[in-house]
Formats: structure tokens, C-alpha cells, sequence
């Protein structure tokens, strides 16, 4: 096991859960040789969701996600089982850990899995794949517990010794075997260009921008099309008419910061494709035919509409915020100054969306596909329309149709 530098929100990512003092951190420690998570007696004492980036052969880049025990019942428990909850919805596999009872040490006594059963059920109805552990204690009556689990979960439980690392050679086989079909994602710019294409890439350096460095959707789109043997070209907005000057031909793809796909879209050579970065996060991270259908629903905003931005970034308010500022600025021109705009970040994504007509996504680029996913899911469920940053600027703009994905 070793680091790796594959951004995290590209890694498999595996979730372990189970009951307070269950054993998931010593297990998490021991499983990956280091002291990820603090391990003690008290109840509770993983307090927040811990994770870790490792590498594991043969899954390979991993983040392990260590959460609080979903019977907290402290003062913080709610809390922290929330917590636990969002971690779920990020999660490509589950660790399951039940911890055997000190009653299993002499007697045959039953053991309460109903939160286990209900948890297992949960992560199989997102056909997410799931590791069940019984974590023993010393001279216990494996079988009856092991018979419990079986009858309960309709799975046979891996036993383990999360102290003395009995059991995890079996645990990682297990998950290679359960690992999903098809967990590699696929590129960023999918089939649009390959080896020697010219692309250009249109990326503002203002306000939002973060001093001395790129942001992640940048780097990784550039980093693809490095591997691909395309030709990179980066430049600014008020640069990008000299820079097609100077080329010999017109480049096949310019991928633009999608606050600048109009000023971008008119001075593009006809034969060049165009998207934008949000627009290619949007077919990488979600669901693009979903995000475009979704679309449709801005002609149907009103003065009292209710829309939610929801970004997955935790970055202070900038004053251009593309999420922030523009795009409530870009609907509120249309229909009104009344029009209300909710904004989340980071993980504080509503369980009830009811109460809106349109849900704007960012990228995801912080996010696992998993995740993203989740909340895609959410709101088909609830049947509020949802879209994305770059669809949305593209539709308000009169161009999503012109636009390449």
C-alpha cells in the first residue's frame, strides 16, 4: 500500500460503517497499516467522518471514509449520523462491521441487528456493493453469531480480529471481487478529440481564479489531453484571437470557461468544436441528457420561482462567483429581482427539494461520480428539474445546441 496522486475525487471510494464500538477505526488501521483513525473504549469516539487516500493493489487508488457508529446516541449524534448518511451517498463500496457481543462470549443469546439490516438493505437498493465483518472477540460462539448474521442479512459474514489482523487478506479479496463493474471513469473529452487534434483551451484568470495555480478542472482536463498526444494550447479570453492567428489551422476542440461561451462561441472559427469544462464535468461526473432536459425548465421560471444553486466547493464568496453571482444575476435579468436563489456548498445538499422549481448544479469536480450521482437521484425522485453551471449559461446564452459533447 502506498500513496498515490490520483485526485481524490477520482479514487474508488469505500465507506465503513457500523455501530458505536464496532471496531470500524481499529479495523480501518489495521487493514491499511497505519493510524488513520483514533482508537479507544469510549463510545463515540469517532466523532466526524475520517478519510484516507491509499493505494491498494490490485483495486488501486482508494479513499477510505471511516464514520461515526449510526447508533451514536450522545449529544452530537444526530449530527454525527448525518454525517454518516452523506458519507453513504459518496460511497462505490460499503464495509459493513458488526461487532460480536460480549453476550455471544458465553451464551447463545440473539443479537439486535435490525440497524445492520437496515443499513445493509440501504447500500443494496443504491446497488452499491457491500463487505460484511464480524469483528470477534476472544473464546466467542462464532457460529450462533454467524448464523445470526446469515439468517438476518442473507450474506455470510468475513470474520475478522480488527487487533490482530486476522481476516484481512480475505476482506481485501472480497473486495476485489465485489469491486463495481466498470468503475473506471471514462475521459473527461470522451471521444471528441484524440492524438494530434489541436485543442484550445479559453480559461479566464480573473477574480475567481485562484492565485499562482489552475483549478482542478483544468488540470485534469489538460492532463488528459497530455495523455491523448493532443496538441494543448491555453489561453486567455481577450488572447484567444491572436492565438488562432497564429495557428496554421483552426483547432478541432476549444474547451472555455463556460462564463465566457458567448464572447468565446462568436469568436470561434466555424469548423471548431466548442464546449466548456462545466459541460464536460457535467457528462464525466453526472448525467448530461438529464442535466439538458432540465434545462428546459428556466423558460418556465416566473417572478416566484424558487431556485437552488448548489456548488460543491467551500471557497469564501468572490465578487465574479460564477455560481454565486452570475448565474442568479443571468436568470434575474430575465424574470425579476424577486426571483429567490438559495445557495449551498460543500456537502449541504436539502433531503426535501420540494420546495424549488430548478436545481443548478456546479461540476462536481470535488465530488466522486457516486455522489454526484446521489443527488441527480434525489431529485428525480422528487421530480424537481436539475441541470448544471455550464448547460444552464449555454441555455440562457441561446447555444446549448451548438455546443459539442
Amino acid at each position: 500500500m502506498s500513496l498515490n496522486a490520483t485526485p481524490s475525487a477520482n479514487r474508488l471510494h469505500i465507506g465503513i460503517f457500523g455501530k458505536v464500538n464496532s471496531g470500524k477505526s481499529l479495523f480501518l488501521n489495521t487493514f491499511t497499516g497505519q493510524e488513520v483513525s483514533i482508537v479507544s473504549d469510549v463510545a463515540g469516539t469517532t466523532t466526524d467522518v475520517v478519510t484516507k487516500a491509499m493505494e491498494i493493489a490490485p483495486l488501486g487508488p482508494c479513499v477510505f471514509i471511516d464514520t461515526a457508529g449510526f447508533d451514536d446516541i450522545t449529544v452530537l449524534g444526530e449530527a454525527r449520523t448525518e454525517k454518516t448518511r452523506q458519507a453513504a451517498d459518496k460511497c462505490d463500496m460499503a464495509i459493513l462491521v458488526i461487532a460480536m457481543p460480549q453476550s455471544c462470549v458465553t451464551t447463545a443469546q440473539e443479537i439486535d441487528l435490525s440497524e445492520e439490516k437496515e443499513w445493509y438493505n440501504y447500500f443494496l437498493s443504491k446497488k452499491i456493493p457491500v463487505v460484511v465483518l464480524l469483528n470477534k472477540a476472544m473464546d466467542s460462539d462464532i457460529v450462533t453469531c454467524v448464523k445470526e448474521i446469515e439468517n438476518e442479512l442473507k450474506v455470510s459474514p468475513i470474520i475478522i480480529n480488527a487487533k490482530s489482523g486476522e481476516g484481512m487478506e480475505a476482506v481485501k479479496e472480497s473486495l476485489v471481487r465485489k469491486m463495481p463493474e466498470n468503475f473506471e471513469l471514462p475521459f473527461i473529452t470522451g471521444d471528441l478529440v484524440g492524438e494530434d487534434d489541436v485543442v484550445m483551451l479559453v480559461m479566464p484568470q480573473d477574480a475567481q481564479a485562484p492565485k499562482g495555480r489552475l483549478i482542478l478542472p483544468q488540470v485534469q482536463t489538460i492532463r488528459e489531453l497530455l495523455d491523448k498526444k493532443c496538441i494543448v494550447i491555453s489561453v486567455t479570453p481577450d488572447k484567444m484571437k491572436k492565438a488562432l492567428i497564429q495557428e496554421l489551422k483552426p483547432p478541432k476542440l476549444i474547451i472555455t470557461d463556460s462564463q465566457v461561451f458567448q464572447e468565446v462561441y462568436e469568436n470561434k472559427p466555424e469548423e471548431s468544436m466548442l464546449t466548456s469544462f462545466s459541460v464536460l464535468f457535467a457528462a464525466y461526473k453526472g448525467d448530461l441528457p438529464y442535466y439538458i432536459e432540465g434545462a428546459k425548465a428556466i423558460d418556465s421560471l416566473t417572478v416566484n420561482s424558487r431556485v437552488l444553486i448548489a456548488e460543491c466547493c467551500t471557497h469564501a464568496p468572490l465578487t465574479e462567483d460564477i455560481g454565486r453571482v452570475k448565474i442568479p444575476n443571468m436568470l434575474r435579468k430575465r424574470y425579476g429581482m424577486n426571483l429567490k436563489v438559495d445557495i449551498v456548498s460543500g456537502t449541504d445538499f436539502p433531503m426535501d427539494l420540494r420546495d424549488y422549481d430548478l436545481i443548478i448544479q456546479c461540476g462536481g469536480c470535488m465530488f466522486n461520480r457516486r455522489y454526484v450521482m446521489s443527488r441527480i437521484e434525489r431529485a428525480k425522485e422528487q421530480k424537481i428539474p436539475m441541470t448544471n453551471y455550464g448547460v444552464t449559461i449555454a441555455h440562457l446564452t441561446g447555444i446549448l445546441d451548438k455546443i459539442s459533447m
